[in-house]
């Protein structure tokens, strides 16, 4: 879909360079990561784009910590474009695929603007790793919420089958 595009590797590399020892970021970010990556078999989406996007999607939180004490989605959507859009320039990545990319990054917690196939399965990924957090152990909770927050059906199937 793009012309030129960073290497899984490369990518990971940037995002653990940002996150420094915050093994909880980092640990997020690859269990969003992987989720993306198994959604992707039963969902159409650029893999590269959500890819990107799910190592990336949380980038801005230690900025948005800095400059506003809070890291609070709607922070995270404002100063994680930026840094993904500048990791994505230093990697050499074409413009339109680091738009896209940054596209999903800022909206991740709110899902407002263009919401594409590729932010579907970087929504419903986060939200397979965040889900127990929000819900706990409280069974009910967590189907109501599945059914209501899962944008692909891929990702419906993925909660009803471990929630």
């Amino acid at each position: 879909m793009f012309t030129t595009m960073p290497t899984r590797v490369q990518l990971l590399s940037a995002m653990k360079q940002v996150f420094g020892d915050d093994r909880r970021r980092i640990d997020h970010a690859l269990s969003v990561l992987d989720h993306a990556e198994a959604l992707l078999v039963d969902h159409a989406a650029d893999r590269d784009t959500v890819v990107a996007a799910a190592i990336l999607h949380d980038i801005g939180i230690h900025e948005a910590e800095r400059k506003h004490g809070s890291f609070a989605g709607k922070w995270q959507e404002l100063e994680g474009p930026p840094i993904a859009r500048r990791i994505l320039s230093e990697l050499g990545a074409a413009a339109a695929f680091a738009e896209a990319v940054c596209a999903i990054v800022g909206n991740h917690h709110s899902a407002r603007g263009e919401l594409t196939p590729e932010f579907d399965v970087v929504w419903d990924a986060d939200w397979l790793v965040n889900l127990p957090e929000e819900c706990g152990d409280d069974r009910e909770k967590l189907a109501a919420m599945a059914v209501k927050v899962f944008r692909t059906a891929a990702g419906r199937q993925r909660a009803a089958d471990w929630f």
